[in-house]
């Protein structure tokens, strides 16, 4: 057996991170930025008002003074001509900043008499105006790579960016097995289950960026197992769910050897998730996950969630982890890395009482991973400890 951490690094060796391609503005969110991309305009392109009000001069602030009003100015509608001392110009908000005007004061603080105003209260701060370029100059730049948020697509258009650098989404073939499965909404034999782990790893690796393809469930017979490898092709990443262990009826390696899977490991010294199996696969890299439900989310999340990022040129690093205090008394741990299912509550992370690799009711209920390193000893109630977000 492996540790975890040189798991993950042979994974990262096996993937590299994918080629770059182009999509359009409303199909950027969520996507992997590839390269930098920069402005192609000023933002605001010209100074203008931030305020419903007039555009005067500065020098023409006074309380009392009355200007003639000589036009008007709204959003994508500009005065052409210039603010002379004693005038004023009606403006409201995102308009250009009439020539010769350097202040706005806002409506609320003028009385207005036919082509007239008066300054009544002249004692607001700023002058109102957002000047050229206050946002964002041509050539400022946004760097990558990142996943693009909304936020960040609201920028690019501002930017003037019709087209975004994205990585290319990995296609993941998702291939669950086992006679004793059948698909959710099918009616189980008195000997099945419904498949569960590859609807949850579909939408984990969705999430992460992965273009995600659910194959048939590949039942425990050599040429069926064949049939299902067939269709993975064209994939960057196969996984496959259960049969990777050393039983009559785990077939998955032995097809996979057949096919030509170039192994990288198997067995990692890790609770729950100990069956992990990865190598190559007709230029795909495979993983071979546990069939026990929380064994292969668990790993989705240790393993493939980062492998997924790190195609989408994230970088090589393992699930982030946070501390915080235990809530209860610890007891020591053995000689695998213990991935427990607990609660982060106020008084800190708890454990459920109940850590069984089957029990998905555990783990949706779960908010974090609680990781317990090989050996460890007995941990007391108040100690930091590590723990990867769910």
């Amino acid at each position: 057996m492996i540790s975890t951490g040189e798991a993950l690094e042979r994974l990262f060796a096996l993937t590299t991170p994918l080629p770059v391609e182009e999509v359009g503005l409303l199909d950027a969110a969520d996507r992997v930025l590839a390269r930098p991309v920069t402005a192609r305009r000023d933002q605001p392109p010209f100074a203008a008002s931030a305020m419903d009000g007039y555009a005067i001069r500065a020098n023409d602030l006074v309380e009392g003074a009355t200007l003639k009003v000589i036009g008007e100015a709204a959003a994508g509608t500009r005065f052409d001509g210039a603010v002379n001392p004693g005038e004023a110009v009606r403006i409201f908000t995102g308009a250009p900043l009439p020539q010769g005007a350097d202040h706005v004061i806002i409506q609320e603080d003028v009385d207005r008499d036919g082509d007239r105003v008066i300054l009544r209260d002249t004692t607001g701060s700023g002058s109102n105006i957002r000047p050229a370029g206050g946002d964002f100059r041509t050539g400022d730049r946004i760097d990558a790579p990142r996943v693009i948020s909304p936020s960040d697509v609201a920028l690019m258009a501002a930017m003037n960016l019709p087209r975004i650098p994205v990585t290319r989404r990995p296609v993941i073939a998702l291939i669950a097995t086992g006679d004793e499965l059948v698909q959710p909404g099918e009616n189980p034999g008195p000997d099945q289950i419904v498949a569960s782990n590859s609807y949850g790893l579909h939408a984990l690796l969705s999430k992460a960026g992965a273009k995600v393809r659910l194959l048939p469930i590949a039942r425990d017979r050599v040429d069926h197992l064949r049939a299902v490898f067939a269709l993975a092709e064209g994939a960057d990443l196969v996984i496959t769910i259960g049969g990777a262990s050393v039983g009559d009826h785990d077939l998955v390696a032995r097809v996979a050897g057949e096919i030509g899977m170039e192994q990288a490991f198997y067995k990692v010294a890790m609770r729950p998730g100990k069956p992990l199996m990865a190598g190559r696969l007709n230029g795909a890299a495979m993983i071979g996950l546990p069939g026990n439900p929380v064994s292969a989310m668990v790993c989705g999340h240790i393993f493939v969630v980062p492998v997924v990022r790190h195609m989408l040129g994230l970088g090589a690093e393992p699930a982030p982890r946070r501390t915080a205090p235990l809530a209860e008394d610890l007891p020591e741990n053995g000689p695998r890395e213990h991935y427990m299912r607990a609660q982060n509550t106020p008084d800190g992370l708890r454990p459920d009482t109940r850590q069984d690799s089957a029990l998905l009711s555990v783990l949706a209920g779960s908010a974090a991973l609680l990781v317990r390193a090989p050996n460890a000893p007995a941990a007391r109630k108040g100690e930091l400890a590590e723990y990867l977000p769910l």
